[in-house]
This record gives structure tokens, sequence and C-alpha cells, in this order.
């Protein structure tokens, strides 16, 4: 086979390599490597090819060769030909199926499978709201003030920009008392965990609460810490209980700005009690603040950090009020934690883009985050309403709760119809999720009292996922299960 670059990059901005064989018709030749090289994907979809000219003088044929290569090629449907926008690879560039039978196994197509149909998830923002444009401005901006030292290795704590951006920020939105030498940028909440626990600057047994992601579990277990479920109701965890504990139990992990995923704030006396606590123990408090930005009904949260910086790591990210693709999060640490979480970050974890960082920090100064938060705010706001009055006029069997905040509800339905309410809802391509599946492993048996007990039966709906033009369906999906669902239980709570 011969081998050839046809080097027109600056002619069309590709370079492509071919293999002509050295037998047969020149025309045969550069038809049939164009048909492997589309057929193979190493010609994508809307790729544009080459000019008659440019490629006939790369490959040194003449140009009816190439002209003649390309007509039998869209004649196929591999390529597409169009007047002002030369020939591309069609977008569902495909083998004519042979006569007598299905296309051979090198010939098909793989076909993507699908997902969801109704996009209910809990913990994913809507991301067909993400603000390009003001996110573009704001990246443009930092591009072009950056620092030659932003493009160098970097910083493992992070941008001094940002950091000094989220000081203000954090300050004058969640409570949180912090200076810039006291944040440690990350990637979020499991990052930080990674840091902190897999690193082995904190060790020992952790305190969870009893209803929160497997994930963030999996990963400590992982680590070698072991957890200890601790009781939530409608007021958050029941810190009182730390104390039964024992001497061992240094360290507590808390959503207490919208409990994850049952949704309580914790009591104003809970988060006294449970500083005080860390007080007592010399221990720490993690405070994973998710979703705090998102309140409806209620007056802000502050952070449990404000209450004594020393005792609590504060923790939190742009995954739900921007997109989980920045991976921008940031912790703010008890001073004595700061030099040895960043020589853990800078000897074995990669570093968030510098240029990623210094946009943020352009974003908050420059108030555009203020602005995208209140406007997602009040979509989701809508968003919530329109699942509650669907669900009280198609399902009022359902009792909604954790709804003052956050971007997911639960929605409570009678003992052991859980299972059944998740799966039909799944068989209709709805992604939700059952609450036993964020219960601890540990809990076990039924507790009085309270609003959530454990054991208790619920489905986690999320209503900021889904595109605005998708989510009325999928909401009247949801109900229509949740009809069929009730049947004669329909009044039984």
């Amino acid at each position: 086979m011969a081998q050839s670059w046809v080097n027109s990059a600056e002619r069309i901005g590709v370079d492509l390599h071919l293999e002509l064989s050295r037998s047969g018709s020149r025309r045969g030749a550069l038809t049939g490597a164009l048909r492997d090289a589309v057929r193979s994907g190493r010609l994508a979809p809307g790729t544009r090819l080459p000019p008659y000219r440019a490629l006939a003088a790369d490959l040194g044929v003449a140009r009816n060769t190439v002209a003649d290569a390309y007509a039998e090629l869209v004649a196929e449907g591999w390529l597409t030909a169009r007047q002002g926008s030369g020939t591309r690879v069609a977008e569902r560039a495909r083998p004519p199926e042979p006569s007598g039978g299905p296309a051979s196994p090198r010939t098909a197509v793989p076909v993507r499978s699908r997902g969801p149909v109704h996009d209910l998830r809990q913990g994913a923002p809507d991301a067909s709201a993400f603000p390009r444009a003001a996110w573009a401005t704001a990246y443009r901006r930092a591009l072009n003030a950056a620092p030659v030292a932003a493009f160098g290795p970097g910083d493992p704590q992070g941008r001094i920009e940002l950091r000094t951006a989220l000081t203000e920020y954090l300050a004058r939105s969640r409570g949180v008392r912090a200076e810039p030498g006291r944040i440690v940028i990350c990637s979020g909440f499991a990052h930080a965990l990674r840091l902190l626990y897999g690193e082995k600057v904190l060790r020992g047994p952790l305190a969870v609460e009893e209803y929160g992601l497997g994930f963030h579990r999996e990963l400590l277990a992982g680590a070698g810490v072991r957890t200890i479920p601790l009781p939530v109701d409608e007021h958050g965890a029941l810190v009182g209980e730390l104390g039964a504990l024992g001497a061992g139990v240094r360290g507590v992990l808390l959503t207490p700005a919208h409990q994850f995923p049952t949704g309580g704030p914790l009591h104003a006396e809970r988060r006294a009690a449970v500083v005080d606590w860390a007080r007592r123990r010399d221990g720490l408090v993690m405070e994973d603040d998710y979703d705090g930005e998102f309140r409806y009904d209620r007056k802000p949260v502050g952070a449990v950090q404000g209450l004594d910086p020393e005792r609590v790591v504060y923790v939190g990210s742009v995954s739900k009020s921007l997109s989980p693709a920045l991976r921008l999060g940031w912790m703010v640490l008890p001073e004595h934690l700061v030099a040895e979480v960043v020589a853990a970050k800078g000897e074995r974890e990669g570093w968030a883009s510098a240029l990623d960082q210094l946009a943020l920090a352009e974003f908050l100064s420059s108030g555009a985050y203020d602005r995208h938060v209140r406007r997602m705010r009040q979509r989701y706001r809508g968003r919530r309403d329109l699942l509650v009055a669907a669900l009280a006029e198609r399902a009022p069997w359902v009792r909604v709760s954790g709804i003052a905040a956050g971007l997911h509800a639960v929605l409570r339905v009678p003992s052991g119809r859980e299972r059944d309410v998740v799966e039909a809802a799944r068989g209709r391509g709805i992604s939700v999720d059952g609450l036993a599946e964020f219960r601890h492993p540990g809990v076990r048996g039924e507790r009085e009292g309270g609003v959530v007990v454990r054991g208790e039966d619920g489905v986690v709906v999320g209503y900021a996922a889904a595109a605005e033009r998708a989510y009325g369906v999928a909401v009247e999906a949801l109900c229509g299960v949740l009809e069929r669902c009730g049947g004669s239980d329909g009044g039984r709570r």
C-alpha cells in the first residue's frame, strides 16, 4: 500500500492520511481509501474533505480522479456535497445493505444506547440553562488579563484570584468566615474526601447521616474509614446522639443547609450543639453545602462553619449552580489543616485548570454568578410548584417533603410501595431513585417519632435536570405511573 498525508490544513483545517493501493486504478484506490476512512470512523460525520484541486495536488493524481471518487461516495451515501459548503462526510454515513441479508459486522454502524426518556434525576442542574454567553465573556476577560504564571505548572492550593473572590462571595451569601489562605480549590466534595481521608490527613471512624450518597460512603470505606449512621428527622441529623458513639468518633459529615436527600435543614440548636461536640472532642465537622444557593420558602440558612472556623471543614462547588463539567469546588479549612492538605494535593492530585479558575473568579466578581443563581432559583421554584400541583391533583395519596430548598423532592409513598413505584417509573423511561438507595447499610429497624423514620418508603425526584421544554412532559409521565401504582391504596399514608 502506498501511503500519503493530505496536507491541506492551510486551506480546510484538516490533515488526512490515506493509504492508496498500488494495484488497480487510482480512482478505485482513492474511492476505497476514503470509504474505509469513513467506515472506520477516522473521518467523523460532518468532516469537510479537501477540495478536488487540493487533494489531487497532495496525492499526485488528476483532479478528475478526485471528483469521480467523491461523486461515487456521494451516490453511495458516504459523503454529501452542497454548493458553498464543500464535500463532507454524511451525518448518518452508513454502508449500503447488501442484497439478500443484513450488513456484515464490519460495515454495521453501532447505535448508541438510549438513556432515560424522562430525566428526573436528583443532583443534576439543567444543562441547557448553562450561561454560555456570560461564561464566555468571563473567560475571555480572564484570558486577556491572565498573568504569565497562569500558563505554568500552577499552585496546588488554587489561583489566588479565585480564592479571593470566593472569600467575599461565601462571606456575603453563606456566612462563611474565610480568608484566601484558608481556601483550597478542589473539584468537589468527593475530591475533598479523598484529600482529607484518602491521604490520611484525617483518620478514625466518621459519623454520617443515615441517608446520604452511597458513593461517598464507598469512597470512605475504600480509604479504610468506618462510617457510623446518625439518625435524621425533619430537623436534620440528631447530633445529640454523637455523644453515645464513644470517644473514638471525632468527626461527623453533615449536609446542614438541606439534608440529602430528605430535605430538612439542621435546626439552629443542633447546629450549635454539633460545634460544641466538636470542641469537646477535639473533633471536626465536615459540612457539605451542595445546593445551598437554591432556597424558595425559607430564609437563607448560614453555614455551620461560621460558628467556629477551626472546627468545621466547609466544602462547596459549582456542580449544582453552574455545571458539574467545570469540576470546580473549594474547601474552607481550619488553619492547622491547610499546609497538609495542600501538600497532599500537590504530591498526588491533578489541579483544576488555571484558566477555568480565573474565569470563575471573574464570573463571581462581576456579579454574573449572582444573576445566574437568581434566575435559576426562579426557574427551579416554578418547576417545583408545577410538580407539587400535579401530584396534588393526580396522586393525592403521595406526601411531598423536602421542597423548601434544593433541586429535588421526596415523594412519601405507603409502606412497601417504594420498589413498585421506582420500577414502574423506570419501566416508562423515567429516571428516579428510591429512598432506600440512599440509606446507610448499617441502619436497622425503625424508630418512633419524627417525620423521617428508618425504613420509610419514598421516591427521590429531581426537578432541575430536564430541559425546560421536556420537564412538563416528564411530570405528566410520572403522575401517570403514580396513578397506576396508587390503586386501591390511594388514600393510605
